[in-house]
């Protein structure tokens, strides 16, 4: 039989990146080869300017995903945009990240040289036994958010709850947010913008603090959010499928492979990005019968006219698709 590889999967080199936050689990629990010191984040699957991932065999050996998406738009359905909407992430929130809100398209458009804005939400994959997770927060409005800074009422403000394994958040533009002690899953819009509200008066090596952004925070956070208790997923696994959320920019959905039950994902969308974290490993089946290996901290991008997905083996996979 050919083989069409055009309609093969393609798989993206990460693109790592430390934080004063971050730690060294991406390289001990993922086997990933990192650089030296704090590492917070992976870019696993990602065409921003900040951390445009490498294809690396296949078809489209040695281009980047931007350049995928400018020049070839058969592999993307035509998707629309004049950017790969999507950024696939894993954290490893050693420390804290800094409390922390990102804008919606509207403002990042006007107010960060036409940057998309960031709706994410996150996963998390582990949790120490002391895991926290900031989400919301309790002031009425922007005079009162802003005195309750100044005066370091920060336990008043914050709306902060424990966190495990499993749990699954949505983050809307115009959320407080901050994390520590987990390792997380992210899928996001491709923006890079964030806004400071506190970052735990540390110094960088140099001795410098990161800059805040009081300012753009008082204008994008959102005071009428609901506050959450908790990130139990309650939807219902269906044929090892669990959809955990579904947004305007994207769907997520959660993958579970057993070797007594294989799973097939149909792939009927402009593209899909596929995360494998946790488990031994597998096979994914796609591309007119092409056969890939697939272990924990694989990635790949499944483009327009792949097929449906078969995996096989012992995985749990974090999959998305833009709207």
């Amino acid at each position: 039989m050919a083989f069409d590889i055009t309609r093969d999967i393609m798989f993206p080199k990460p693109v790592f990146v430390e934080k004063i936050w971050g730690g060294r689990k991406l390289e001990t629990e993922f086997g990933y080869t990192i650089p030296d010191g704090p590492v917070g984040e992976c870019w696993s699957i990602s065409a921003h300017p900040n951390g445009d991932c490498l294809i690396e065999g296949g078809a489209w050996d040695g281009r980047y995903l931007s350049d995928l998406w400018a020049n070839e738009p058969q592999l993307f359905g035509g998707a629309k945009g004049d950017r790969f909407p999507l950024l696939i992430k894993i954290l490893d929130a050693h420390d804290y990240l800094s409390v922390q809100v990102h804008p919606d398209d509207a403002y990042a458009g006007a107010h960060e040289n036409g940057s998309l804005g960031k709706s994410e939400c996150w996963y998390i994959l582990e949790a120490d036994p002391d895991a926290r997770i900031m989400i919301g927060q309790k002031a009425h409005d922007r005079d009162e958010f802003a005195a309750m800074v100044k005066a370091h009422r920060w336990s008043e403000l914050l709306n902060e709850i424990p966190i495990h394994a499993g749990d699954f958040f949505a983050i809307n533009p115009g959320t407080v947010h901050a994390v520590k002690g987990a390792l997380i899953l992210e899928t996001q819009q491709s923006s890079d913008v964030t806004y400071r509200v506190y970052d735990f008066d540390r110094r960088q090596p140099d001795g410098s603090e990161r800059e805040l952004h009081m300012a753009q925070c008082l204008d994008v956070i959102d005071f009428t959010a609901p506050l959450l208790t908790d990130g139990a997923v309650t939807a219902p696994e269906v044929d090892g499928i669990t959809k955990l959320m579904s947004c305007s920019y994207f769907d997520v959905f959660r993958v579970r492979v057993t070797p007594d039950k294989p799973v097939v994902v149909p792939q009927d969308k402009p593209f899909m990005c596929v995360s494998v974290v946790a488990g031994d490993g597998g096979t994914v089946v796609a591309g007119d019968g092409l056969v890939h290996e697939l272990v924990k901290g694989s990635h790949f991008l499944a483009p327009a006219g792949c097929g449906d997905l078969a995996f096989a083996g012992d995985m749990e996979l974090i999959a998305s698709y833009a709207n």
